[in-house]
């Protein structure tokens, strides 16, 4: 659940660009202090080297201090902010039981979840955890990448309203572990722009189903 005292608690971009598993990557973000500018493409000052990681649907990838604490406890060690490569890290706010199409507005700038995650080895590498990616993917535990719907400025301490839920009920922790065929029906019957990676991953359960049914 998302509590009154939902707000960022760090905004962070690219600190350098690093050797990754199979070409460079921008995975090592840390926080900035003051406001960052937030445009359609993500934040001024930040940097993605792979498309896959990018585009308007991943423009602000949020992770929550709650689901970074659970892998401290993991790891033995603290993790701070940016170091899943996020760019905003929140408290008090249930970002990886967001519904997919649920809108936040921080600030004045308005983020809508798109979809979960999907780790690579670069995670892996970076956190210094053999095959960490592969944990992390399993938790649920993953965050949520955000497109912009409107631009702003974000800042540590500002705070996190929910301003409207889907009522497909599928969350980010449900796409990122699979879809029933229920869900899949629902998110694409609820009307909700879906990212097209999302789509097709609903459209292939339900296929699936369809052709299982006796």
């Amino acid at each position: 659940m998302t509590g009154p005292q939902a707000r960022v608690t760090a905004v962070c971009v690219v600190h350098a660009v690093v050797p990754g598993y199979f070409h460079d990557t921008a995975i090592d973000k840390r926080p900035r202090p003051g406001a960052v500018r937030v445009e359609a493409t993500g934040l001024v000052g930040d940097e993605q080297r792979d498309r896959g990681h990018g585009g308007p649907d991943a423009a602000v990838y949020v992770y929550a201090d709650e689901d970074a604490a659970f892998f401290a406890d993991v790891l033995g060690r603290e993790l701070p902010p940016g170091l899943f490569g996020e760019n905003v890290r929140t408290t008090g706010l249930d970002v990886c039981g967001a519904r997919i199409g649920e809108r936040w507005l921080v600030g004045d700038v308005l983020l809508e979840v798109r979809k979960p995650r999907t780790p690579c080895p670069n995670l892996a590498m970076h956190v210094g955890v053999t095959d960490f990616h592969r944990v992390f993917h399993r938790s649920g535990r993953v965050g949520a990448m955000c497109r912009v719907l409107r631009a702003g400025t974000l800042a540590a301490g500002r705070q996190v309203v929910v301003e409207s839920v889907p009522g497909h009920g599928v969350t980010v922790a449900d796409l990122s572990a699979g879809l029933t065929p229920d869900q899949a029906a629902s998110l694409l019957g609820s009307g909700v722009p879906l990212a097209a990676p999302v789509r097709g991953r609903a459209q292939r359960v339900l296929a699936r189903s369809r052709r299982d049914s006796p």
